[in-house]
């Protein structure tokens, strides 16, 4: 075991892991084994593959640590849990963040700059990350194609039950009827328009800017016998016109920018009638890092999303109450969820990466792919960032925040009934909602 590697960045890394007390991270390099911290927390062993992995690490910070990860210049044996050591342990990334790694990161930031989401720019930043294949996408997500957090109601939940159980706790919330018209900012992949129309026997228009989702939402769309019920385009939400009973945004505004939240209140409020409501389901940061994270470029932002900027809870109501007259009327956290998710899509996107290299995929970009699900993971993990749905009324909308999601009461011998009083196609019926389905947690 040796204390002080040898070379002057290795040196300057091993003085920022110093302070490590609780957790241990051990570095391998050839036969040459330092380990930092104490016992008894968790342990990351880090091995490394070119020496140039120190140099990056001290002058880039975690931007540095990640690109160097998708060089190959080093790997460990469970980096989600590496992730989980650096953020329950701030301190040791305030050290690496020296002046050098400031400059990096200033000169990412500025590169950030120019990826403002304009109606152009969206388009390009989208392009970057969702028109990478929709074969690509199928690899990991499950059947219903949901990217976004799923809701597992018991512990032997598949990835598909608890998509499912998603856009069924959507569709409660909103109170979807057989004669609503439903609005969607971010169609995905078509799922929770073709769930909603299918099973509550509403109208859908939902819109995307991804000319790969766009294409395959329609083909579902006509697939499931829906295009009489749902119309999907390929128009950026500033430019949707028309009045709507409901309106649903499914972990889209985190593509948004924070330079355009009050834009996208705005033009939601715009879009509901009086007595309309909204779910809306974002990715937030915690309150006392979004004033941060707003100005700094950061893997993700690099990497994989280009141009967006999670939001945390305090900036959407700050927005939302400046732009439009849509209040807050009920807010449900789902993080656990969310880190069960991730895991789930890494493990299949790890069993499933011949498929990718058959579809031509570098190896550069799996390691990518999978410095992100595991990082990410790792930040619901310890609560850096979080996932929550909110319901939001316009002024005419009568909420009772203790019935939200649950069945409508009916009479017995009672029939659901469509909007002209002529009874509902059983296929059409909302299912039932069980009451621990409301509860937060696994």
């Amino acid at each position: 075991m040796h204390r002080s590697p040898p070379g002057f960045f290795a040196r300057l890394l091993a003085q920022s892991l110093r302070p490590l007390q609780h957790d241990c991270i051990r570095v391998v390099d050839g036969t040459r084994v330092y380990a930092f911290g104490g016992s008894g927390g968790a342990t990351a062993t880090v091995v490394v593959h070119h020496p140039r992995f120190y140099r990056r690490v001290v002058l880039g910070s975690g931007l540095g640590a990640a690109e160097a990860w998708i060089d190959g210049d080093w790997s460990c044996d469970d980096l989600t849990r590496l992730v989980r050591i650096f953020i329950r342990n701030r301190h040791l990334v305030e050290r690496l963040n020296g002046v050098p790694a400031w400059l990096a990161n200033l000169a990412a930031g500025a590169r950030h700059l120019w990826r403002r989401n304009t109606r152009a720019g969206a388009r390009r930043n989208i392009h970057e990350h969702y028109d990478l294949g929709n074969d690509f996408f199928r690899l990991f997500l499950d059947e219903t194609l949901s990217y976004s957090c799923g809701v597992f109601e018991h512990p032997q939940a598949s990835l598909h039950e608890a998509s499912q159980a998603k856009l069924e706790r959507v569709c409660r919330k909103l109170d979807l009827r057989p004669s609503d018209h439903l609005v969607e900012i971010g169609t995905g992949w078509g799922g929770l328009a073709v769930h909603a129309a299918g099973q509550y026997g509403c109208r859908v228009t939902t819109t995307t800017i991804s000319a790969e989702q766009h294409r395959l939402a329609s083909a579902r769309v006509a697939e499931h016998n829906l295009a009489g019920r749902v119309q999907v385009l390929g128009r950026d939400y500033r430019d949707l016109e028309g009045v709507y009973d409901k309106l649903v945004s499914i972990e889209m505004i985190e593509a948004v920018g924070h330079q355009y939240f009050s834009t996208f209140f705005e033009q939601a409020s715009r879009l509901l009638k009086p007595d309309g409501r909204m779910l809306l389901q974002a990715i937030v940061i915690r309150d006392q890092f979004f004033s941060a994270h707003r100005h700094t470029a950061d893997f993700i932002r690099q990497h994989i999303f280009p141009g967006g900027c999670l939001p945390s809870v305090t900036a959407l109501c700050t927005a939302m109450t400046q732009a439009s007259d849509l209040r807050l009327v009920h807010l449900e956290e789902m993080s656990d969820h969310y880190a069960r998710t991730l895991r789930a899509w890494r493990e299949r996107f790890w069993n499933r990466r011949e498929e990718a290299r058959a579809l031509g995929y570098t190896e550069r970009f799996l390691r990518k792919w999978e410095y992100y699900l595991r990082y990410c993971e790792a930040a619901f993990e310890e609560r850096q960032v979080n996932v929550v749905q909110m319901l939001l009324a316009k002024p005419r909308c009568h909420v009772d925040p203790l019935a939200i999601g649950l069945p409508a009461v009916e009479s017995p011998g009672s029939q659901a009934a469509t909007g002209d009083g002529n009874e509902m196609p059983t296929a059409l019926r909302p299912r039932s909602a069980a009451g621990p389905c409301l509860k937060g947690g696994m």
